[in-house]
């Protein structure tokens, strides 16, 4: 384990130097540090941000597009942005595993910001069949599917709808820190259609799926949609927002990080740490570890914590296996039985590595960092 944060050799790409102290540390200090601003001058940048998006688009309806999940992130966010004098229109993307208590919470922040909602429902059938495509394909991330219908779903509409600003509840004190080595990402369309066509049964006609090149290159810089991250500008923590959630909306809370959905839930406390060995605690501890947060110390000490309880893993893989039309007991051969890679499957992998050799040599040539995709 790293000496300075709870990082370790779950994670296998990790490197210590002579000191003790990670790779991820490093980076930490070395780029991610740079991009928050917890203190008077990320609220003067942030104010700067949300007055230049106002000019720009007051002869519109909506400011921007804020995507609202009903987790503990994004539902602060929508008070800042309340704050802030922002005329958002929050988009929801319900993929099927909202638990009650998500619907309840996104009910009562829209409500007391004065926010109009506009909710996209998922072709349940088709996101049933993507996902078990995913179980059987025995890969680490099993959140593809909601994760890249979220995103996909959210920036088509922003385009489509010629909203070009989208705020994410995405932050660095809680998710500056995270393996690439753990899982792939989310949003690569290549490796989405590879699995399904292996493993599915239905044509994803409804799934909307973003393509390497509307993520990279078409949205940002041919339609100018840009991601806009707020809870990097200001003083961000768990408790806080909590507090201030409980007291003006009445948010009720899930017991843990991303409960507002069921399957995420079993997902990351169950199935990553029973089938890979990974718990995700430690990348979000360490992050706050590094952020200031919390002490290493008082990070390892919820990392002896329990993930779940035995009757809610119970309730919560009767659930999940009837929603999916599987049995309990083959729920848990997915889950038991060995993993897979990612990379087994035809991905986009040679096209970043393309990219980022493009964008290295544009950045030389420009004599500075050039990073406007999302």
């Amino acid at each position: 384990m790293c000496t300075r944060c709870i990082m370790d050799t779950t994670d296998p790409k990790i490197i210590f130097d002579e000191k003790g102290v990670c790779n991820h540390c490093h980076k930490f200090d070395n780029e991610t540090r740079k991009q928050w601003f917890p203190n008077k001058e990320g609220k003067r940048q942030l104010k700067k941000i949300f007055d230049r998006i106002k000019e720009e688009r007051k002869k519109f309806e909506y400011d921007c597009i804020l995507g609202l999940s009903g987790g503990l992130d994004s539902s602060y966010l929508a008070l800042v942005m309340k704050e802030y004098g922002m005329r958002p229109l929050v988009v929801h993307v319900d993929a099927g595993w909202n638990s009650e208590l998500a619907v309840y919470n996104i009910e009562k922040v829209v409500k007391y910001c004065g926010y109009d909602l506009h909710t996209h429902v998922m072709n349940w059938p088709e996101v049933r069949d993507l996902q078990l495509a995913y179980l059987k394909a025995q890969v680490a991330n099993q959140d593809v599917v909601q994760d890249h219908a979220f995103f996909a779903s959210l920036y088509h509409f922003a385009v489509n709808n010629r909203i070009n600003y989208v705020i994410s509840g995405g932050n660095i004190a809680t998710e500056g820190v995270f393996p690439p080595s753990w899982h792939h990402d989310a949003m690569d369309a290549i490796n989405l259609k590879a699995i399904h066509k292996k493993f599915g049964n239905l044509p994803l006609k409804d799934f909307q799926v973003i393509s390497f090149w509307q993520y990279y290159f078409y949205y940002p810089f041919i339609k100018k949609m840009k991601v806009v991250r707020p809870l990097n500008f200001i003083f961000y923590t768990k408790e806080i927002a909590l507090a201030e959630l409980q007291e003006k909306v009445g948010y009720k809370i899930y017991g843990r990080k991303h409960g507002e959905s069921r399957f995420t839930k079993f997902f990351q406390n169950h199935y990553l740490p029973t089938k890979f060995n990974m718990d995700k605690r430690k990348p979000h501890l360490s992050s706050m570890v590094l952020c200031g947060l919390m002490t290493r110390e008082q990070a390892i000490e919820d990392l002896t914590k329990p993930l779940y309880d035995e009757n809610e893993l119970r309730e919560d893989k009767h659930y999940i296996a009837k929603k999916l039309g599987i049995t309990v007991d083959q729920l848990d051969v997915y889950t038991c039985s060995p993993g897979h890679d990612y990379s087994e499957h035809p991905n986009w992998d040679a096209h970043y590595a393309f990219m980022k050799r493009v964008q290295s040599l544009i950045s030389k040539f420009l004599g500075r960092n050039v990073k406007n995709y999302s």
